[in-house]
């Protein structure tokens, strides 16, 4: 059973003194740089010079090159996108790496795989933000938390998973509605690659042929896109599992809908489901996938491209921007 950790478990006086460097002003970078100064703690930004550098300017954060935010950093926030951390990590942040010195990441990824290979005398944590950027900081704001997964995959210090405790309070996740998870890099790459390569990217799939289907039956694709996801329903019912729960939010629809998909939605899951799942988890755990995607990008990302071309100009999408620039939302 997981491990949840609570508020008096956290001591921010763990990073008082200390500098947080957040190396990547993304989305999630800037949400979490926003909300630990918000608490008084001393942060500063590690960019390239482009977009997101004179958004943390704007900020008002002082903005460095990433290898000069590494030096002057106690705490490393590496918050890039996994496909790029290796090489910014071997170029700009190692060479400043020293004992007693953290790295704190949000995705297992380039721990797990051995892509990033910090060296022993640094503490290495996980903070996991279970929720995108803007979520993150929105909803501190508003004096409410969201769930982070935290774990500690070297500790040098002594204080490592202190630490990541008091990274997890400074963004917000220890505020009502909150949760903080003791996990691992491990744990963390797999059911985050999981969810990407089954239910998610299923679902998409599955809307699509859906809407292809309903067209072909005579219905408008308006209508078709509406029913499907386009009027934000799809959104509410999500909100309303991770209140109500998953079945629990049948309660909201009619009974007919009810009936409906209780007789009707788990013929869609077969046993080759269940294999395929298993096959999804056995390629994340023994590194197909990650050889996979190192391949891909070494190549110049040729399958990636040509498959992202192909959705993009597929008939719900095209369909999708006439109603959207109708409803004024493009």
């Amino acid at each position: 059973m997981a491990r949840f950790f609570e508020a008096a478990a956290a001591n921010p006086a763990v990073l008082r003194g200390r500098t947080i460097a957040v190396i990547g002003y993304g989305n999630q970078g800037r949400a979490q740089a926003i909300n630990l100064r918000r608490i008084g703690h001393q942060v500063i930004v590690g960019n390239q010079e482009d977009e997101s550098w004179r958004q943390a300017r704007a900020d008002g954060f002082e903005t460095l090159s990433m290898d000069a935010a590494a030096a002057r950093a106690d705490v490393l926030m590496l918050l890039l996108p996994d496909e790029i951390a290796p090489a910014a990590y071997r170029e700009l942040i190692a060479p400043h790496l020293a004992g007693g010195k953290a790295l704190v990441f949000a995705s297992g990824y380039n721990i797990t795989y051995n892509f990033i290979e910090p060296p022993r005398e640094v503490d290495v944590v996980l903070v996991a933000p279970r929720m995108i950027g803007q979520g993150v900081l929105d909803l501190p704001a508003r004096g409410e938390g969201f769930p982070v997964l935290v774990g500690v995959k070297q500790d040098a210090t002594g204080n490592a998973l202190a630490t990541a405790l008091a990274i997890a309070h400074g963004i917000g996740a220890f505020l009502p509605h909150g949760a903080v998870v003791e996990s691992s890099f491990e744990e963390e790459t797999l059911v985050d690659l999981f969810s990407e390569h089954t239910w998610a990217g299923a679902m998409l799939f599955l809307l699509d042929r859906a809407y292809r289907l309903l067209v072909e039956a005579g219905v408008s694709r308006e209508v078709a896109l509406l029913e499907l996801y386009a009027s934000g329903e799809l959104g509410e019912i999500g909100r309303a599992m991770s209140t109500l729960g998953m079945w629990n939010q049948l309660k909201l629809h009619s009974h007919t809908s009810q009936f409906g998909q209780l007789t009707h939605g788990e013929q869609f899951i077969g046993a080759q489901a269940d294999e395929l799942m298993r096959k999804a988890i056995a390629e994340i755990r023994d590194g197909t996938f990650a050889r996979r995607w190192a391949a891909e990008q070494a190549a110049g990302s040729p399958e990636y491209h040509r498959r992202l071309d192909a959705v993009l100009a597929s008939p719900v999408a095209a369909a999708e921007k006439e109603l959207f620039a109708r409803l004024g939302r493009r």
